[in-house]
């Protein structure tokens, strides 16, 4: 069974009960209510083991945006009402920890996935009859095989495979049924669609309910999503470059590029709208992204806030 993603709006939540529950621990008909919220979906109590896990293991006073609100609220609880204090939980700050702690606490796929790999993390696998497998950063997939087919259900994130001629590869995503015949794709899940490339041989894709069978030719890249199907006259990354440890661009949106390198470390990184539009090219390495982000102040009229390793923001030039 697919394991939930911890939502961001929960995991705000589970802050928000977490806060209360340290201002009032004794009010027992506030725990009651903290644990009818935890019991009343799944999605709740991983959400809130996710951010309990969180302040065990990196003290939650230290994040950016969380660790802020929680002092705030603290200091402030002989100066302010309580459901004063608790709006500083809505503001920008409290919105993205929330977001990449939902994305940055998501172990529960890895540990329930036959092949799966954590944050910054890319793996191989070969299976029995020679076919190869690869798992970008955060990527889960569950197998099922039989003599003449291996079943790949991408539950998230992103797959290279290279099919063995002896035995039919199909890959499940949540926007359709890829069935590969020889050659190389990669197939990647975003929230909202899942994006396909195929370097050699060609690609079936079957959506429930429509025909006829759309058909991914080698070099070409397509986008499903609920709507459809829907092949890229032009694309802005190289959809196989990570399979080498890069990411190659072509005049990609400043966000855009940031959105895919968040996607390889922990903690938050965005940028101001004003540059959000900025474009890049080139060839960046993956080894350690930290390093690449001091790249962009040299090529473009950018500077990066940094208030701790895990919380950085690019802005304009002042």
């Amino acid at each position: 069974m697919t394991a939930a993603r911890p939502d961001a709006t929960l995991v705000k939540q589970a802050i928000q009960w977490m806060l209360k529950l340290r201002e009032n621990g004794h009010d027992s008909a506030l725990q009651q209510q903290c644990a009818q919220w935890r019991s009343a979906r799944h999605e709740n109590e991983l959400a809130w083991q996710r951010v309990t896990h969180l302040q065990q293991e990196l003290d939650l006073r230290s994040l950016p945006g969380a660790g802020l609100a929680l002092q705030t609220l603290e200091s402030s609880q002989r100066r302010l009402h309580r459901r004063q204090a608790l709006k500083l939980l809505g503001g920008v700050a409290m919105l993205g920890s929330a977001a990449w702690l939902a994305k940055d606490l998501d172990t529960t796929s890895a540990w329930t996935s036959d092949y799966a790999t954590g944050t910054g993390e890319r793996r191989a696998f070969r299976l029995s009859d020679g076919t190869l497998l690869q798992l970008n950063t955060r990527s889960a997939v569950d197998r099922a095989s039989t003599e003449r087919q291996h079943l790949l259900h991408l539950k998230q994130g992103e797959l290279m495979i290279t099919c063995s001629p002896q035995r039919q590869v199909l890959v499940q995503t949540r926007d359709g049924l890829l069935e590969g015949f020889g050659g190389r794709f990669v197939a990647r899940q975003d929230s909202d669609c899942t994006w396909v490339s195929v370097s050699h041989g060609r690609v079936a894709i079957h959506r429930p309910g429509q025909a006829p069978v759309e058909w991914i030719e080698r070099g070409q890249n397509w986008r499903l999503d609920a709507q459809g199907a829907y092949r890229l006259d032009q694309v802005n990354m190289d959809a196989m470059a990570w399979t080498e440890g890069l990411i190659v661009t072509r005049d990609i949106r400043l966000s855009d590029f940031l959105t895919q390198v968040s996607r390889y470390r922990h903690g938050y990184l965005g940028c101001s709208d004003d540059i959000a539009d900025l474009r890049l090219s080139g060839v960046f390495r993956l080894e350690d992204p930290e390093q690449l982000l001091l790249v962009l102040p040299r090529t473009l009229p950018v500077q990066l806030r940094q208030l701790t390793r895990w919380w950085v923001h690019v802005e304009g030039l002042a």
